[in-house]
């Protein structure tokens, strides 16, 4: 169950980020994941690293701005703060995993 939760919350976030652009930019976004990169909107918690993919084709370097707001989004959902390392390659797919990973440890807690 907590780990729908998070997937559901991470869609939110990816939403979110991509309302960002504008509407009409955020349906372009899915419709070109979905026909070029076969990643349906539902598919993504699963699929980050061909979400990641993705992005990068569709946006170039200015894919790492909305992966950035992204996870924000995330950590703002679940009540953490987002820090990364200057210095450190800012890897999506590490963030992710671990905003997923403490979520989930969060969750077995309460």
């Amino acid at each position: 169950m907590a780990k729908t939760k998070f997937e559901k919350l991470l869609l939110e976030a990816v939403d979110e980020a991509f309302d960002s652009l504008g509407n009409s930019a955020k349906r372009a976004i899915y419709f070109h994941l979905e026909r070029k990169f076969k990643i349906s909107k539902k598919e993504i918690p699963n699929r980050i690293n061909d979400f990641t993919k993705g992005l990068e084709k569709i946006f170039g370097v200015g894919a790492k701005f909305l992966e950035i707001l992204i996870i924000r989004k995330i950590y703002e959902k679940t009540g953490k703060s987002f820090k990364w390392k200057e210095n450190k390659e800012f890897l999506f797919q590490e963030y992710v995993a671990a905003a997923r990973h403490s979520f989930l440890r969060e969750r077995k807690r309460s």
